[in-house]
């Protein structure tokens, strides 16, 4: 199943495996688990099982169904590299994804110790499978720093952060060996507020290490500290959009 996607830096989602398992702090308020209750109570396939973890290998050839090249989030709604979906499974998928090469497919994962390992015995994304972006979630220094350095280990085209939900100041951060940075506040009605120099704090860090920065969304917390919705709070830092990606 492809699905438009309404996600900013993307414009298609994919989900050959949907479900997951809270890991950190930023797994609290997950919008994929709320949103898998309420497609399992429309009915809808692939969902029976709600937010426990399943793979669907009759989705694996919809990419090829795109005529025109896409940018896939894949696992919207999951994690690829869950314990519990087996890295043969990932063959899979990665075979998928070497067959359409018109494509561009980002990967993002909390499970980055377990990204690391499934390419530690395969060609690297920048050896056999050019067209993809690998990514970590960084929401906090404990659980979200330490994920760059898996990250690194990887070989691939574009490296990539996604900062969101950024739930405090990440201080100095290793961007080596990274290309890309996302940033962006927590939305729903349980959402935590992200200040606005802890967004600030990664721009200006990105901007010393020359690296494209993406300011995704407020969330439900503007800057100003007034709660509203994620539409009237917007997309602007410091008086203006950010939009930057890899070349």
């Amino acid at each position: 199943m492809t699905t438009v996607s309404s996600i900013e830096w993307t414009t298609m989602t994919w989900n050959p495996t949907t479900g997951c398992t809270k890991i950190s702090p930023g797994c609290k308020h997950c919008y994929a688990e709320t949103m898998s209750r309420r497609l399992k109570a429309m009915g809808m396939r692939g969902y029976e099982r709600g937010f426990e973890i399943a793979t669907h290998p009759e989705r694996l050839g919809d990419p090829r169904r795109q005529k025109r090249p896409q940018r896939f989030f894949v696992d919207s709604m999951s994690d690829l590299f869950h314990a519990e979906i087996p890295f043969a499974y990932v063959d899979q998928v990665f075979a998928e994804i070497g067959a359409t090469p018109e494509h561009t497919y980002m990967i993002l994962t909390k499970r980055a110790d377990r990204l690391a390992e499934y390419f530690q015995f395969r060609p690297a994304p920048a050896q056999a499978w050019p067209n993809v972006w690998l990514g970590v979630s960084v929401e906090d220094r404990t659980y979200g720093l330490t994920r760059l350095d898996y990250l690194r280990r990887v070989d691939c085209r574009v490296r990539f952060l996604s900062v969101e939900p950024l739930l405090e100041d990440l201080g100095v951060m290793d961007l080596r060996g990274i290309h890309w940075v996302i940033v962006g506040g927590e939305s729903g009605p349980q959402a935590r507020p992200m200040q606005p120099a802890w967004a600030e704090g990664v721009l200006r860090q990105c901007q010393a290490a020359d690296l494209p920065f993406f300011f995704k969304q407020w969330g439900t917390w503007g800057p100003d500290g007034v709660k509203r919705s994620k539409k009237r709070n917007g997309r602007l830092l410091l008086g203006r959009l950010w939009e930057d990606r890899p070349t």
